[in-house]
């Protein structure tokens, strides 16, 4: 992206990058109280009133009072680094310090008020490096984990987040908050997490960038659980450079996650993966079977085919997953995640330093919700806590290893790693419409997807039907509603991943083809606090 600061000019904070914004405040053009007074409006203005997007659960009460004094930190020994004095949002299932004055719950009021007992790995990082966490994000309730037919962007907190893109718009999936916010300007950037989809799919339908990391890449730890074999945290940006950015900060080995501790080497710096030449003589394959269907989206995915081969790249059309039937098949993963849930939630309860309403356990989180249904199930289309249910009624048995040994087996030896081998690819490519997020999600594996090439993936066109035609809550589909492309990969291959992106991107710029609908876009800019 070009940076406007560069001729003394202020950035448009629908899309000014993080890179720009430091630019900016490098240059003294403005400063980082500047910056969070005017995210803060942004926020005001579209959040609860006019569309009501209810991105941001809650917003920090000690944001301006940090932002002065990383400014006057800035003047006094100089800069932390390119996220010094920039505000970020975080979803809320990942922890803050609790004295800073914002919740840690999921959504949930069954965790409100709860004690967290430190910043979680990855917002220490973020922390350490100078950034600011301007807020809270929205999201499908304990990230999905409490219901399948529950409305997606749903939280008893936070109410119904709405894609900005067309009113009433579904946002699609646990980090709704993160996406929809990150899409219209409300912060620099923002990190969600996944367990199936989570990141991918909102970033997909509010046309940013999101990183889905290799599971074991960064750490989990002081993050609401639901997968332990699943969960990562990732970054959601409106560029591949920011999302480069982010996720270079936040990798890393951390002692409170067994996982990360068996990272092949040193994390490389992603920004060095920021090459437009990137495609040339790569194989990507595009696994056909899981596209059908889809229309427009189709369409436009088999035209963006001739760009990646103008860039130079070869690709294997179909390639498709030998096992792919038997994996779409498989029950395996819906029982190891609702024994992952029930074991995990337990453990993370138990070593807060307080939880005012007193839930210990899954059960617990069910009695809380029957108990509290005029905050938790409310009529008629919130009222569903089926996959809690299930959960329950699950254990850590001889079934449960079956599952997730057969998991394993079906995502990574015979799904994306034999699909990688048989047609020597360096890569997989397919739509996010259509993305069966399985395969990544049983695996472990990571997902780069740049939910913003508008040409050849953008939006649905004009003149789609709306469904339904009445909300119910949601529109599933209406005009103007963003898709993306998926770069699929083996473990801990994101730098190869993130380059291929960014040489895509840089060769479409298509993100800003079309914006969200008018009443959707917060109006304060920088010169409105200065």
């Amino acid at each position: 992206m070009t940076s406007n600061v560069f001729s003394g000019t202020l950035p448009d904070l629908y899309e000014a990058s993080i890179t720009e914004l430091q630019d900016g405040l490098v240059q003294g053009l403005f400063s980082s109280v500047q910056l969070v007074k005017a995210y803060l409006s942004r926020i005001e203005e579209v959040n609860l009133k006019g569309p009501a997007l209810r991105a941001v659960i809650e917003t920090n009460p000690k944001a301006l009072t940090q932002a002065a004094a990383l400014d006057d930190e800035r003047k006094e020994k100089g800069s932390r680094g390119p996220l010094h004095g920039i505000p970020l949002l975080l979803k809320d299932n990942i922890a803050t310090l609790y004295e800073e004055g914002m919740n840690t719950t999921a959504g949930s009021y069954a965790l409100l008020g709860s004690v967290v007992p430190r910043d979680a790995f990855t917002a220490a990082k973020l922390r350490e490096a100078g950034a600011i966490f301007i807020g809270k994000t929205n999201l499908s309730e304990w990230a999905g984990a409490r219901s399948m037919t529950l409305p997606r962007g749903f939280s008893g907190r936070g109410g119904q987040t709405r894609c900005p893109y067309y009113p009433n718009a579904d946002p699609f999936a646990s980090s709704s908050g993160s996406g929809v916010a990150t899409a219209v300007g409300l912060a620099a950037g923002s990190l969600g997490t996944e367990t199936r989809a989570s990141i991918v799919a909102p970033s997909s339908r509010n046309n940013i960038v999101g990183i889905k990391p290799t599971v074991g890449l960064v750490s989990r730890s002081g993050v609401v659980p639901y997968s332990s074999n699943q969960d990562t945290p990732g970054p959601m940006c409106r560029s591949v450079t920011d999302a480069a950015l982010l996720l270079t900060f936040i990798a890393g080995p951390d002692p409170r996650d067994e996982a990360t501790l068996h990272q092949p080497g040193i994390v490389p710096d992603y920004m060095k993966a920021l090459n437009k030449n990137a495609l040339k003589g790569t194989r990507l394959g595009v696994p056909r079977a899981f596209i059908h269907n889809m229309n427009a989206v189709e369409e436009t995915f088999n035209s963006s085919l001739d760009i990646f081969r103008a860039l130079g790249a070869e690709i294997v059309d179909h390639a498709d997953f030998p096992n792919g039937q038997e994996l779409l098949a498989s029950q395996a993963e819906k029982l190891v995640m609702a024994v992952d849930f029930k074991v995990g939630i337990s453990k993370y309860i138990s070593e807060l330093v307080e939880v005012p309403t007193g839930v210990k356990t899954l059960a617990d989180l069910i009695e809380f919700n029957n108990i509290n249904p005029d905050l938790e199930l409310p009529g008629p289309f919130y009222t569903d806590q089926s996959r809690f249910t299930y959960a329950e009624g699950t254990q850590l048995d001889d079934a449960y290893f079956a599952a997730l040994a057969q998991n394993f087996d079906l995502g990574r030896t015979k799904g994306i790693d034999a699909t990688l081998a048989k047609f020597n690819l360096d890569a997989i490519i397919l739509p996010t419409d259509v993305l069966e997020p399985k395969p990544t999600a049983i695996a472990g594996y990571p997902l780069i997807s740049g939910e913003y090439f508008v040409l050849p993936l953008g939006f649905q066109p004009d003149g789609v039907e709306v469904v339904p035609a009445t909300p119910s809550p949601l529109h599933a589909q209406a005009p103007g509603i963003p898709f993306g492309i998926a770069f699929m990969g083996t473990a801990y291959s994101e730098f190869k991943l993130i380059s291929y992106a960014y040489a895509f991107e840089q060769a479409t710029h298509a993100r800003l083809q079309r914006r969200a609908y008018n009443d959707a876009i917060p109006r304060t800019q920088l010169a409105d606090v200065m």
